[in-house]
């Protein structure tokens, strides 16, 4: 079709590309045929009219930190920007740049109770977390998207990471009664 204007206005394509004036001098319906229709036609003189126009979306990418690589170079209270990759009931997986991707756990998601954590992220999301806990042996990150709390609630750090309160003796039971007949006996008698 570019090629039947090109040849009907006398002008190269580059000579074409945001000519307003020759362009709309331009009948459209003079150039339909049974492979491109008015609406077509129509629409490639549009483009014509205001080339290096995308019409999609600007896209963007997440800008993983510069010296963070490895699982072994994050520290907790680190915020970075990453891609969510995936979402299930119990939070979001994101992927920081270091070849393992963290997971937001669902009551890290937001300052509000989540229900459902597709209410709040999607994958392809590009969302700013904080490293909350990284544990290298078990290869798994916690993050989080509560970036204005000081601290993370220890329920959401995993319990190899958490620390556990000293160990107390357990209280002694009383000695069970030999029959619970013996027992009503005790009672029902004067002796006591």
């Amino acid at each position: 079709m570019v090629a039947r204007i090109v040849a009907r206005t006398g002008l190269a394509v580059r000579e074409l590309m945001g000519n307003t004036s020759v362009l709309r001098a331009v009948r459209p319906e003079e150039l339909v045929d049974g492979q491109f229709g008015l609406p077509t036609v129509k629409d490639i003189l549009a483009e014509l009219e205001k080339p290096g126009r995308d019409p999609r979306p600007d896209f963007r990418t997440a800008s993983f930190k510069d010296g963070i690589e490895h699982i072994s170079d994050l520290t907790p209270g680190m915020q970075l920007e990453g891609v969510v990759t995936n979402v299930a009931n119990f939070g979001a997986f994101v992927d920081i740049g270091v070849h393992q991707d963290g997971l937001v756990h669902v009551s890290q998601l937001a300052d509000r109770f989540v229900k459902d954590p597709r209410e709040v992220v999607k994958a392809g999301d590009i969302v700013t977390v904080k490293v909350v806990a990284v544990d290298l042996k078990r290869q798994r990150i916690a993050l989080t998207m509560k970036l204005r709390e000081a601290a993370v609630p220890a329920a959401s750090v995993s319990r190899a990471a958490a620390p556990r309160p000293p160990e107390r003796p357990a209280p002694k039971a009383p000695a069970p009664a030999t029959s619970i007949a013996a027992a009503f006996s005790k009672l029902r008698s004067p002796r006591g």
